[in-house]
């Protein structure tokens, strides 16, 4: 069977990542065959770092392309639906950076039209595919933590002073690119179910935008999400997931490699090394997501049990609600209102 023809959607850093993570599998399986960005010097810069055949300048370019299968979107939050939509336009499947979109109106458009052109998408929260997230959801599953009743996860960094988190012109704020990590770790661990409540509070940046947000997920049954996102300080960004019988703890939890299981043992996992250095911790995992797409599309699906067209629009509407009761409007919401 050929290999995966995958395009880059802008040539910044977890493009980077992305694209050398994608070089610790094997050539036979994925390939990368062209790159774009807004500035021809930079797609060829990237491409020559990367071995990669085909440089474009514009992103007309690459969704034009008959040779590239699937295109993987690592451009800023509020390109990608309009990144996502051209690419679909012109039959190319899609790996969206997460969040998919910036709100839950723009991430319904994208579902229904990947839908309509019979195109597999996915956002890519790669964190699913780690396999300490696997054995999480098989230890859920099986029944070993009793009933889930809470989750408490953390993620936070000094980031106030970086350009994507800090400026609402590029969809920031910690909702949407700390916020759907801790989102998706509280849905995860209760089984995909939709929370009937969010009570959330936050304090906001001069361009208000939130640099740091509290929040709880009330889940059916009583369970609750406590989590908290900061761009101003470092906290412990570990998840712990309880239930009746006891705890498990991912350590690092977006991309764990370290796991602390009921009984109070802890496992360790490892990387393959990468050609170059990456730019963010563990970015060698992201070849779990790229193999996770190119074995969905082999085999025909349009979307991944892990990741579900649903489980993003939960995801969107969650952050929709944590942004409004914390007061960070984008103007896409007005023009993508549901």
């Amino acid at each position: 069977m050929a290999p995966l023809r995958w395009g880059i959607a802008s040539a910044g850093k977890i493009s980077h990542d992305f694209a050398n993570a994608v070089g610790t599998l094997p050539a036979t399986d994925h390939r990368v065959v062209a790159v774009a960005a807004r500035k021809l010097a930079d797609a060829e810069k990237f491409a020559a770092l990367h071995g990669i055949g085909t440089a474009h300048e514009g992103y007309d370019a690459l969704a034009k392309n008959p040779d590239v299968d699937v295109v993987y979107i690592g451009a800023v939050n509020n390109a990608h639906y309009e990144l996502v939509l051209l690419m679909l336009e012109h039959g190319k499947h899609v790996l969206c950076e997460k969040p998919l979109c910036l709100n839950e109106g723009q991430s319904k458009r994208l579902v229904k039209r990947a839908a309509e052109q019979k195109l597999f998408l996915m956002e890519a929260i790669w964190s699913r595919f780690f396999p300490f997230y696997r054995q999480l959801r098989e230890r859920i599953d099986r029944g070993d933590l009793g009933k889930i009743e809470e989750v408490e996860v953390e993620f936070g960094f000094v980031l106030s002073d970086i350009d994507r988190l800090r400026l609402k012109s590029l969809g920031g704020g910690t909702v949407l690119d700390l916020g759907v990590y801790t989102i998706q770790v509280c849905l995860w661990a209760f089984g995909g179910t939709a929370p009937e409540k969010v009570v959330a509070s936050g304090v906001t940046n001069d361009e208000g935008v939130d640099v740091e947000v509290t929040a709880e997920l009330h889940f059916p049954g009583g369970g609750v999400g406590r989590m908290k996102t900061s761009a101003l300080h470092q906290l412990k960004n570990t998840a712990v997931v309880r239930g009746s019988k006891g705890n498990i703890t991912l350590h690092d939890f977006w991309c764990p490699l370290k796991f602390t299981d009921l009984d109070g043992t802890t496992q360790e996992d490892k990387l393959p090394v990468a050609r170059h250095p990456f730019n963010f911790m563990n970015s060698s995992g992201l070849r779990y997501e790229a193999e996770e797409v190119r074995q969905c599309i082999t085999a025909g699906r349009l979307q991944s049990t892990s990741v579900t067209h649903t489980d993003s629009l939960r995801i969107a509407h969650i952050q929709d609600e944590i942004r409004k009761q914390v007061g960070v409007v984008f103007p896409e919401d007005a023009q993508f209102a549901l």
